[in-house]
């Protein structure tokens, strides 16, 4: 491998992931301690992940998901976001992609900075209390709160994520709080161990467990407003199976470069 790392840095709704184009497989996809020093925000590039784009066969690309810890992680809907917009500047695909990721096949359009991405379907929802478990590609708690932006994310979402129950696995902590316009979304992410400005899977499951406490079915596209921005959740809901997922919102590119 090169000593310089050539790099792209993305952002979906304030979520921000370092993209390496490894379809020369010149990373060393072992080496998770160079993925925690380039995530680092103070001795690094500084991320919430890193992500790789990977050539496999019969897709256009593999996604290959890293956490600021530097370890491989499960699903990232904003990073899938990302690296639909990475691979469209690089002339890999033009307005529509079916890739590769760790929990298995995704397609998704791309339209100016707007990427609508197919997320898995989900069929089990379990209950904590008054909270709801489910896992939309990655783990996911949700519960309802009053005054969100009052509530100090960091704390309570440690607790919970370091839990006996959820410490183990470690889980994806999301507070929600319903306003005029949908929801109001804000995440503790395992991996990165700390609340982040968007999470795609988050909202994607907030949205999800909303529905069941408001008892919305069929066809549903609920708004989910993050930190970081607006993400749009669309999903057919029959009982607690949710198909034909889409989470849709902006993929900005923010700067490249050699490190």
């Amino acid at each position: 491998m090169d000593a310089k790392i050539k790099f792209s840095k993305y952002q979906g709704a304030g979520n921000d992931f370092i993209l390496v184009d490894n379809r020369n497989a010149a990373f060393n996809r072992e080496n998770t301690t160079l993925v925690n020093q380039l995530c680092d925000r103070r001795f690094g590039i500084g991320a919430d992940g890193l992500m790789l784009l990977q050539y496999t066969e019969n897709f256009d690309f593999e996604m290959v998901y890293y956490n600021a810890d530097g370890n491989e992680g499960t699903m990232c809907g904003n990073g899938g976001r990302c690296i639909v917009a990475f691979a469209r500047d690089l002339g890999i695909i033009d307005k529509e992609t079916a890739f590769l990721a760790v929990d298995g096949p995704h397609h998704a359009s791309i339209e100016g900075d707007q990427v609508n991405l197919g997320m898995i379907d989900v069929q089990e929802v379990t209950r904590d209390g008054e909270a709801y478990v489910l896992n939309t590609g990655s783990p996911h708690f949700i519960k309802q709160v009053d005054n969100l932006q009052g509530l100090n994310v960091y704390e309570a979402g440690y607790s919970i994520r370091n839990n006996d129950t959820y410490k183990q696995e470690g889980i994806n902590v999301n507070f929600i709080e319903k306003e005029a316009n949908g929801y109001f979304v804000r995440t503790f992410e395992r991996g990165v161990e700390d609340e982040t400005l968007a999470c795609g899977t988050g909202a994607t499951a907030a949205a999800m467990a909303m529905a069941i406490a408001e008892n919305k079915t069929g066809q549903q596209e609920i708004p989910i407003r993050v930190l970081g921005g607006q993400l749009y959740i669309a999903f057919y809901r029959d009982n607690n199976n949710f198909t034909n997922v889409r989470l849709k919102g902006p993929a900005n590119f923010v700067f490249d470069g050699k490190i």
